[in-house]
C-alpha cells in the first residue's frame, strides 16, 4: 500500500513538473525527461535500500549505498535540471 502512494505522489509531482514547465514555456527534449527519470527512480532506489539496511541494522552497508547509488542519482537529477536550465536561458537572450 505504501508503494502505491508514493506512486502516486511522485506521479502528481512529476505531472505538476510538466504542467509548470508547460506554463512557463520551457521546453525539455526527451533525453533530458530521460536522464531526469533515471535518476528519480535511483533515488527512489536508494532511499527505500538505505531505510531496509538501516531496519536490519546494517548502518555501514545503508551509508556506502548512500554513496554508491544516492550520488549518481543526485548527480543525474542535477545534470537534467541545468540542461534544462541553459536552454531555457539560451533561449530568452
Amino acid at each position: 500500500m505504501l508503494v502505491f502512494i508514493v506512486a502516486l505522489i511522485v506521479g502528481a509531482g512529476v505531472l505538476a513538473l510538466a504542467w509548470w514547465m508547460s506554463n512557463r514555456g520551457v521546453k525539455a527534449s526527451w533525453y533530458e525527461w530521460l536522464i531526469g527519470i533515471v535518476g528519480l527512480l535511483l533515488l527512489a532506489f536508494t532511499v527505500q535500500n538505505y531505510f531496509g539496511s538501516m531496519d536490519e541494522v546494517e548502518t555501514t552497508a545503508a551509508n556506502l549505498f548512500l554513496l554508491v547509488i544516492g550520488l549518481p542519482a543526485l548527480v543525474l537529477l542535477a545534470v537534467a535540471s541545468l540542461l534544462v536550465w541553459r536552454r531555457h536561458r539560451a533561449a530568452k537572450a
